[in-house]
């Protein structure tokens, strides 16, 4: 059975706002390559079903989730994006989050004691060490990675929210069309997995994944009247919040959608295997299906 792990909340008469007032909101959560993939795979399906969320007032994106998008706020057709998921991922690097540094994100944890920007801080230390040390390709060549990904898209005039983490004081920093940082440069940033990709250098400073502070950042929706989360990875991890956490009592309508156990069956052991990308994005068109009617009545009910 399908995983939304809230339930649709419904605001008292008193509290009632016409459809035509009502500010819609998207969440992306982060997950690695084949997080990028489920989640347009999700999208497609429940565009399919009736209910297209590309339409949304507000887009946040986080890691993957600022990918897809990038992509949607951009206005790039949902059953394009689907089908370049199932590309064959010929030629491309397969990465991995290796037991040592995942032992340092612990480490990490452990000395920071609950503090959430000493942590990051802490996180952005291991993120320069990597690369430093040549464990990381080079800024330039995610760069060029991300950039073909967007397709060189510029900033949209929707409300697009990508998120980062200051690699060196730890300060969470979404970036938008108003913050003077080309778009592609954000996308870069807020994909820097720690340890695994360079963090990426805007206006002097270097930015890692907005992932390290949470996996989807939904708060950043505060406000909107209806919100759909896609979170590939819903849990905290240490200081980290889950998403469960941020939106709880925060908006009128909600839903979370996280992977069933069809889409955590396609998507394997490894978030950054390309190999998984086009089983994953099946799996998430597959699982939109068995969530369209309750995210159709958070959004359009």
């Amino acid at each position: 059975m399908a995983q939304l792990t809230r339930p649709v909340e419904i605001r008292p008469v008193c509290d009632y706002v016409p459809m035509s007032d009502q500010r819609t909101a998207l969440v992306l959560g982060g997950g690695g390559i084949t997080g990028i993939a489920w989640e347009i795979g999700v999208l497609a399906g429940l565009a399919e079903a009736g209910t297209d969320l590309s339409g949304a007032d507000l887009v946040v994106g986080t890691s993957a989730g600022s990918v897809v998008g990038a992509q949607v706020a951009c206005g790039v057709g949902l059953e394009e994006m689907y089908e370049r998921q199932l590309a064959p991922a010929t030629g491309e690097t397969v990465a991995r989050l290796n037991r040592a540094t995942l032992a340092q994100f612990g480490w990490a944890m452990l000395r920071s004691r609950g503090r959430d920007v000493d942590f990051r801080r802490r996180i952005g230390a291991l993120a320069l060490a990597a690369e430093k040390a040549g464990l990381t390709p080079s800024e330039q060549e995610r760069l060029d990675v991300i950039g073909a990904r967007l397709g060189g898209k510029e900033w949209p005039e929707r409300d697009l929210r990508i998120t980062a983490v200051d690699a060196e004081t730890g300060e969470f920093t979404p970036f938008d069309k108003n913050s003077g940082v080309p778009l592609l440069h954000a996308v870069a940033a807020s994909c820097a997995v720690p340890g695994v990709y360079p963090p990426v250098t805007i206006d002097g400073r270097r930015y890692v994944d907005g992932g390290m502070r949470s996996a989807a950042n939904a708060d950043l929706a505060q406000g909107y009247d209806r919100l759909v989360v896609l979170a590939p990875i819903p849990r905290g991890f240490g200081p980290m919040a889950s998403v469960d956490a941020q939106v709880s009592g925060m908006v009128s309508r909600v839903a979370v959608v996280s992977p069933d156990s069809d889409s955590r069956t396609a998507i394997g052991r490894n978030v950054l295997d390309p190999a998984a990308r086009a089983p994953s994005a099946r799996a998430g068109r597959a699982q939109a299906a068995t969530v369209a009617t309750r995210i159709a009545d958070v959004w359009n009910g």
